[in-house]
């Protein structure tokens, strides 16, 4: 799994003109899945992200969590985070989970979020959909489970 983690003062999704998700202070989060990766990558990943420390204490520095400071996350599949640049001009995405396999894996990694307390919005998987936030820093890092 690969998600692209950015620090945000408000974020939403929307799909066909409707707001699906929306957030205020928290992280807005691009999740890639590839073949091979289980529960235990959501796991992982889940545990990595609400106790990553990358927001500001009394001091100005970065020491904080999404838990310590009661953040939210608009999580969003994006299966293009596989996708293979290195030959040619267009992207190769054979990396990519095939979406059956990405929709469990993607869910289950959204439902570990929500238990350790956290307040996920999502947008609709396999849609398009135009991705709105406010960049806070900005603070952008890329996690992955392997």
């Amino acid at each position: 799994m690969r998600v692209v983690v950015q620090r945000c003062k408000k974020a939403n999704v929307t799909v066909a003109g409707e707001v699906v998700g929306k957030i205020g202070k928290g992280f807005m989060l691009l999740v890639g899945v590839t073949h091979g990766d289980t529960e235990d990558d959501a796991q992982f990943l889940a545990e990595k992200v609400v106790n990553l420390r990358v927001f500001e204490d009394e001091a100005g520095k970065m020491n904080l969590s999404l838990l310590d400071v009661g953040g939210e996350i608009l999580s969003v599949s994006q299966f293009t985070l596989y996708g293979d640049c290195r030959k040619g001009r267009r992207p190769n995405f054979m990396d990519a989970a095939k979406p059956d396999h990405a929709l469990e894996i993607y869910e289950s990694f959204n439902r570990l979020l929500s238990e350790k307390g956290v307040h996920v919005e999502t947008g609709r998987f396999g849609e398009m959909m135009d991705v709105e936030l406010i960049n806070d820093g900005p603070v952008t890092l890329i996690v992955e489970s392997k």
